[in-house]
Order: C-alpha cells, then sequence, then structure tokens
C-alpha cells in the first residue's frame, strides 16, 4: 500500500497539480439541497485536475447524521488513486487520541490528518504511528489570530536558541518525522513565514490554505512552498472553487473551469521558478 506521501506525489505527477479541492459544502451557499450530490458532481469535474480533496469535518459534523452520511458516500465518490486529507484538527491526551487515530485512517479511511500540537508529542504518536498515513501538523495557520500564539518567542532548552514559536513546531515536527509522514500546515497569507518553514523542513509536504477568499497569493504560496523539485505544496482552495457558480446546471463546469484557472497559475510559476 503506498504512503500518503507516495500517492500525492503519484496524483501531483499524474495530473501535473498542487491543486487540493477543499469539500466544504455549506447549505446556504450550494446550488443544489442534496449534499453528496453536489460533492460527487465537483469531484467529478475536477479529479484529473487536482492533487487532493479536503473535507473540513466541521461542515459535516454540524448537520448531524445526514451530514456524516453525506460525508462518507462524498468519499466513496473520490478516485482511489487521489489522497483524501480529513481537515479535522484533532489533538488530545491518550487513550482519546487513539480513538481519533482510528477515527480517522481506520473508519472514515482519511490518507491524512490535520492534527495540533499543542498538547506536545504524546498527544500525536497514535497518529505518528500509523506509517503509510500522513499527520498534517498546524504550524502558522492562515487566520488573522495565528498571531496570538505562533509569533510568541520562545527558548529551547537545550542550545537556549529563541525563535518564534511557529518555527519551533516545524523544528519539533520535522524530529517526530520519523516514519517520514508528517507534514505541516502553513497560511498562504503569511508568505514570509511559509518561506521560512520551507527552509527549516525542506522535504516535507505542507498543505497550503488561505488564497483566495482568505486573501493569501496564490504565487507566492507555490514559490515559498514548493520543495526544490517543484513539489510537496498542497495548495487548497475551498470556496473559490465549489462556489464558482450558483446555478443548479453548470456549478459543476464552472468548478472545473475554475480549478484549470488555479491550477495552470501554480504551474506557470513552477516553470518560471525552474527557469529562474
Amino acid at each position: 500500500m503506498p504512503t500518503f506521501v507516495e500517492k500525492l506525489l503519484d496524483a501531483s505527477e499524474r495530473n501535473n497539480s498542487l491543486l487540493c479541492v477543499g469539500l466544504d459544502p455549506d447549505p446556504a451557499q450550494m446550488p443544489i439541497k442534496d449534499l453528496a450530490a453536489f460533492n460527487r458532481a465537483i469531484v467529478d469535474a475536477t479529479a484529473d485536475i487536482v492533487c487532493a480533496y479536503k473535507p473540513n469535518l466541521g461542515f459535516y459534523e454540524a448537520l448531524g447524521m445526514e451530514g456524516l452520511e453525506a460525508l462518507r458516500k462524498t468519499l466513496e465518490a473520490i478516485p482511489k488513486g487521489i489522497p483524501v486529507i480529513g481537515d479535522a484538527k484533532r489533538g488530545d491526551i491518550s487513550p482519546t487520541a487513539d480513538a481519533y487515530a482510528k477515527a480517522m485512517f481506520e473508519v472514515w479511511g482519511f490518507d491524512a490528518v490535520t492534527a495540533n500540537p499543542y498538547l506536545g508529542r504524546d498527544s500525536l504518536e497514535p497518529f505518528l504511528a500509523y506509517e503509510d498515513r500522513g499527520v498534517l501538523v498546524l504550524c502558522r495557520t492562515s487566520n488573522p489570530g495565528a498571531r496570538d500564539l505562533q509569533d510568541l518567542l520562545v527558548t529551547s532548552p537545550y542550545d537556549r536558541v529563541t525563535m518564534p514559536l511557529y518555527e519551533a513546531v516545524a523544528m519539533k515536527a520535522a524530529a517526530w518525522n520519523l516514519h517520514r509522514n508528517v507534514g505541516l500546515v502553513v497560511g498562504a497569507t503569511y508568505p514570509d513565514e511559509l518561506k521560512r518553514v520551507r527552509e527549516l523542513c525542506p522535504t516535507m509536504p505542507i498543505l497550503i490554505p488561505g488564497v483566495g477568499a482568505q486573501g493569501g497569493s496564490l504565487e507566492q504560496a507555490v514559490r515559498n512552498g514548493v520543495d526544490a523539485q517543484g513539489r510537496l505544496a498542497i495548495i487548497n482552495a475551498s470556496r473559490g472553487v465549489i462556489y464558482a457558480s450558483r446555478d443548479p446546471k453548470s456549478f459543476a463546469s464552472a468548478a472545473r473551469e475554475q480549478a484549470l484557472k488555479l491550477r495552470d497559475r501554480m504551474n506557470l510559476e513552477r516553470q518560471q521558478l525552474k527557469v529562474g
């Protein structure tokens, strides 16, 4: 069975894409009422131009059992060769973390999960134990309030070096990457920090939310987020793709058109990096 990173690289190369589409359905914005049918149409329209999909579990949990059933149907609709990231931001002490890891990887079958490192390594060990699955650690999140904690200066007890907390998280995540299944989450809204994290973790995948509606630069996300081979940046777009049209008859084709534009812009930036 391929690992998360292997599956990601395969889909990225096959579809020539760094684009991850966030499947975050909001009934108030959807052009059709059937959530599973909406997602299936988006997936069918974009499966050949993405490197991953990322359902945010909050949108499904908010709809109760109906939402969870729609999530199940959504996962069934995604082609097996495309990795799926469960955006759940899990993190707790064991045995709760054990239960969360089993739920995300065995029950739902996600290829990767977003995880909160605030409780430390032992809270993530149950996820890390799944060597073929990805653990994408929150490092520099895309929201404005990220500065409240992530910019705080901390001092290493080992070498007395002082750095922002987000840098310390990146370095800890690199140390936890014994099975090569750890990645990071860094928002496109903080391009300088993204560049710094890529310098600290040159070979780890980075999930990059925040382009589009949140105002992050797609070009800077590519430039600062890819590895030396122009890979391993998972650049997420949600609302700008799935709600490209509110027309019940054309929303899927509009989503495809927007996804193609984003992918092509990313690839143009990658080509310029190679030329440079």
